[in-house]
């Protein structure tokens, strides 16, 4: 059954053609700090060659730790954090675990406290 979820206002929608996530954690750079106004933010990490989002994105692009850049991605309607998508790590693209559906949330473990655990670098 793939992952799905959308923004607050339901303007954005996503799926993603897994059953699981690759990785679950909490994030607790800087820049996911400002972004989820937290002092972390609950990732997934999944293929982002099986993500499809429709709806209105916007992006914004600044500098990871690795020194590539980061593409955070966002509801242009009510501002919600869909993912962030790293140039140092094409091949995936971390997913907002806040926004999955409810259903999905509730069976979500995080396995570690810094992300990229052993994932490549943002």
């Amino acid at each position: 059954m793939p992952l799905s979820g959308h923004c607050l206002c339901k303007a954005v929608t996503y799926t993603v053609d897994v059953d699981a996530p690759l990785i679950v954690g909490y994030d607790h750079c800087d820049d996911c700090q400002r972004q989820s106004g937290s002092t972390y933010s609950l990732v997934a990490v999944v293929p982002k060659d099986k993500l499809t989002v429709n709806g209105p994105i916007k992006k914004w692009s600044g500098t990871g730790s690795s020194g590539h850049a980061v593409h955070r991605l966002f509801c242009s309607d009510c501002g919600s954090p869909i993912a962030h998508d790293p140039d140092a790590a094409p091949e995936i693209i971390a997913l907002k675990a806040g926004t999955f559906d409810t259903e999905i949330k509730k069976n979500l473990k995080p396995v570690c406290s810094a992300i990229p655990c052993n994932s490549p670098p943002y």
